[in-house]
């Protein structure tokens, strides 16, 4: 627990004089001694909060010691500050550079599917459902393609690593998916497509357990 401020407790400025300090002990013992307050029951607090921050401020040697000691202090924070500081931008930077863009390339690719394997139900033998099938495959495969580059283009900052690892296992299994449902245009066999409708599945588990807020 900090220990409180004996400037602050009484009332003066760290460029104080003593007569200074002396003057707002006065000031401080007149406006809260018990005596005076005799019905405030946190004036014995007070008073003993004040006779302690006089003791280090009131005495110059007493000041001086405080002072070094206090100037250490904030040498020894101020690199825990920085560094803490500097991991938030990178943590930022990640979102809006890795994450963000990943993430909405992730959601569209998983939300397509469905509807283009609805429309591919209605005659999988039909030469134009096939080629417009197709056609998405190769879209999505663009897209991923751009969000693993897009992934690989920073590094991922240690706050998020798990994060970071779900997000790449999706990319995986959405780009093992895509392979599994291309076999299914050249093969018809329906293993094919239960597979890569399966690898979407695992892919939507993992996203969804990376999901930040954006």
């Amino acid at each position: 627990m900090s220990q409180p401020n004996p400037y602050a407790t009484l009332q003066v400025a760290v460029t104080a004089t003593q007569a200074e300090i002396k003057a707002a002990y006065r000031r401080l013992v007149k406006q809260y001694h018990p005596d005076y307050h005799p019905s405030d029951r946190s004036s014995h607090e007070r008073m003993a909060a004040i006779n302690a921050a006089y003791e280090i401020l009131g005495d110059e040697q007493c000041r001086q010691a405080y002072d070094a000691q206090h100037r250490v202090q904030q040498t020894r924070a101020r690199p825990n500050v920085q560094r803490s500081q500097a991991a938030d931008r990178e943590l930022e930077q990640w979102l809006v550079l890795t994450y963000n863009p990943v993430s909405r390339i992730i959601e569209a690719v998983l939300r397509s599917l469905p509807r283009q394997i609805d429309a591919l139900a209605a005659d999988p033998f039909d030469d134009d459902l096939m080629e417009h099938f197709l056609t998405y495959l190769q879209d999505c495969r663009r897209a991923l393609t751009r969000a693993r580059y897009t992934f690989q283009a920073q590094p991922n900052p240690a706050a998020v690593a798990k994060v970071a690892a779900h997000l790449y296992y999706c990319l995986n299994q959405l780009v093992d998916g895509l392979d599994e449902l291309e076999q299914f245009s050249h093969s018809y066999d329906d293993r094919y497509l239960h597979t890569g409708q399966e690898l979407f599945r695992i892919a939507h588990r993992l996203f969804a357990e990376c999901r930040l807020v954006r």
